[in-house]
């Protein structure tokens, strides 16, 4: 009986011994590569603010349009003085990268209890970073009222660059 054990030991194992030659036999694997890619911090400036320049109101509503590029239109029954500019930021980060551009439609302006409204107009949605960064512009419709108030008229707005 004693011989009967030991064969059924000597079996039990190399059985096992198979079994794990079988899995050894039939194991496969791969390489995967781990990667990262840093982007140096984003940056903007405001080089210049959307000005309207001086605006005389008339008896009827009218507009003054800024465009980005700079240019501008006085509105019928409005007399405009002045020079215009279209607000301006610059955008610095890493070089190829795609950075998207957002900020609110429109912007009011205040002085002392009176309001006017401007909406908003942008150069682009989106820039792709060169060696030195990149650039965009933001224009703007200023909708005056009928002997609008005299008055200082200013407002603020924020822009938002983000890595694409």
């Amino acid at each position: 009986m004693r011989t009967t054990g030991m064969k059924r030991v000597l079996a039990g194992a190399a059985i096992a011994a198979l079994a794990m030659n079988a899995s050894a036999a039939h194991a496969a694997s791969a390489t995967a590569t781990a990667k990262a890619k840093i982007l140096a911090p984003l940056t903007i400036a405001n080089n210049s603010d959307l000005d309207f320049a001086t605006i005389v109101s008339g008896t009827a509503a009218s507009t003054v349009t800024v465009t980005p590029a700079g240019g501008s239109t006085c509105g019928s029954g409005l007399t405009c003085i002045g020079t215009v500019s279209a607000a301006g930021f610059t955008l610095g980060g890493t070089s190829g990268a795609a950075v998207g551009i957002s900020g609110p439609a429109t912007v009011t302006l205040t002085s002392g209890s009176n309001n006017m409204t401007a909406s908003l107009a942008y150069s682009a949605t989106s820039v792709t970073l060169g060696a030195t960064g990149g650039t965009f512009s933001v224009g703007g419709t200023l909708n005056v009222g009928a002997n609008q108030a005299a008055g200082n008229y200013s407002g603020t707005f924020n822009v938002t660059a983000n890595y694409q």
